[in-house]
């Protein structure tokens, strides 16, 4: 009788976000074979005439305009815009944060703040929260919180809170943020440049969302974290206390690198004057009040100056009008302002700066992958029909009913594609113009779509943040899922209503 050797059942392993898009790029090419061809008038801005749609000759597409459809979506063709200016901000803001974390100034920044409130942590998870918030909603921080883990963790244990207290700060910190995106370039960035609208608009309402979200946060995390101080058998993880008491004993000496350099405060507020300017330049001053024309005039008046407007430059764009273009030229800019505040050397400031790019590769490329759907759409000729039939079947339907279905529709379609910038160029082209039909702005579309999205990467077990945080915790996923159920509902109920209303305005 032979040994029978037992092979191990291979698990199923969900795809790359790259697989699926592409899979989803075949899927459509599939459908131009089916669906009726089709087309809309179109104003001179380029923006679809309602009830003007007409069928046209039927284009279908093959194997060759398969590949080549990513292709297209970088640099663009006669029917779609290539996505290369959302591609190359990412790449250069990653490079900006490459520069900046070289300096090692918003790592011992966050430990000089932990340093400082020794003995009093309790105020930390409010103060914590924000910050991480904030990083979260302008520039789409995640991946870059894993390093936090190991500080925080040890200091909440240890004044009688649990490993899930420490997580949520950072973790819910930074993806409520996300999920309350104000100008985050993943997220707002690429749903805005797909509907052809500034990062900047409905920026607003993204900072009213962004306060109510954090706040519900804050009130859950404090309010678990005192039931914890009182009675720590109120721990979702209290069978391991003992253990996570020996695995993160604290060492009360002062770690060495917590106490920041006056060069590193530098770059800290360089960082921070970096995105405040971002966001100046992006907020349609304009179309809020039309008398605030003040950046205009005084754009105008610095550039008249003899030498200094030739110095500073004669493409300079005023405050409120500004693109991706400027938002590029800005990060690109300051990563070499704090090369020279931080004194950093040239070969230092190019190497972390291509490192930074290298870590962001990905992401841009995803963008363009992503764009191929709509390639193959419009190549197609099937948008404009997808649109008629959007267009028929929300004819019914108010502005509050739809927007809150593309935000439930989008919480299945970010655990399906969990890049939330390829989610963002792969759908909010058919979205958005749905969206006009029901008379919702677009930049509403966009706080749904990543509002859905941020609500997701919460819990969704296909992140590697989320999983990473937890393994460094050592927390089980399912007890993360428990510790977030009510949050969870509270921040979906909030976000609808939030929805419901600015639909209604």
């Amino acid at each position: 009788m032979q040994n029978q050797q037992s092979t191990p059942k291979k698990k199923f392993k969900m795809p790359s976000a790259y697989t699926i898009l592409f899979l989803i790029i075949i899927f459509v090419a599939i459908l131009t074979w089916i669906i009726p061809a089709g087309q809309y008038s179109t104003d001179k801005a380029g923006n679809i005439i309602a009830h003007t749609y007409k069928a046209v000759a039927s284009n279908p597409q093959g194997i060759w305009d398969v590949f080549s459809a990513p292709i297209y979506g970088m640099i663009g063709n006669d029917t779609t815009e290539g996505a290369i200016s959302i591609s190359l901000f990412i790449l250069v803001i990653g490079g900006f944060l490459g520069v900046v974390n070289q300096t090692k100034a918003l790592d011992d920044g966050i430990a000089t703040v932990v340093s400082k409130y020794k003995g009093k942590e309790k105020f930390l998870i409010p103060l914590l929260m924000i910050l991480f918030a904030l990083g979260g909603s302008t520039y789409g921080m995640a991946e870059e919180t894993i390093a936090f883990y190991p500080l925080l963790i040890p200091v909440m244990i240890g004044v009688g809170f649990d490993s899930l207290v420490a997580v949520a700060i950072v973790l819910v910190g930074s993806q409520v943020g996300c999920l309350a995106s104000t100008v985050n370039p993943f997220a707002t960035g690429v749903a805005s440049q797909t509907l052809n609208i500034s990062p900047g608009d409905g920026i607003i309402s993204r900072a009213v969302l962004f306060v109510i979200v954090v706040a519900i946060s804050i009130w859950f995390v404090y309010r678990y974290a005192s039931k914890v101080e009182k009675d720590p058998s109120n721990s979702y993880v209290y069978e391991q206390r003992e253990a996570d008491l020996k695995r993160f004993a604290l060492n009360h000496e002062d770690k060495p690198g917590t106490k920041m350099t006056g060069r590193q405060k530098a770059v800290l507020w360089m960082f921070g004057l970096t995105f405040v300017i971002m966001i100046m330049g992006l907020i349609p001053w304009d179309q809020i009040n039309a008398k605030w024309t003040f950046f205009v005039s005084f754009t105008k008046w610095m550039q008249g100056i003899p030498v200094l407007g030739s110095i500073i430059g004669s493409n300079l764009v005023p405050f409120g009008s500004w693109y991706f273009t400027e938002i590029t030229t800005l990060f690109l800019l300051m990563a070499v302002i704090v090369m020279f505040v931080f004194k950093m050397k040239e070969s230092t400031f190019i190497e972390s700066f291509l490192s930074g790019m290298s870590d962001f590769m990905g992401v841009a490329i995803i963008v363009a992958v992503a764009r191929g759907i709509q390639v193959i759409m419009n190549d197609g000729s099937i948008t404009a029909t997808v649109l008629h039939w959007g267009e028929m079947g929300l004819s019914n339907l108010g502005s509050t009913v739809f927007i809150i279905l593309a935000y439930i529709f989008y919480i299945p379609m970010s655990f399906l594609i969990p890049s939330t910038s390829g989610l963002a160029a792969a759908t909010m082209g058919i979205i958005g113009p749905m969206g006009k039909f029901a008379g919702v702005d677009p930049s509403l579309v966009v706080t749904a779509y990543q509002s859905a999205s941020g609500w997701v990467n919460l819990i969704t077990p296909t992140s590697g943040v989320v999983m990473g945080a937890l393994t460094i915790a050592h927390v089980n996923i399912t007890t993360w899922w428990k510790f977030m159920f009510k949050l969870m509902i509270y921040l979906f109920l909030a976000t609808a209503v939030f929805l419901g209303v600015m639909a209604m305005l």
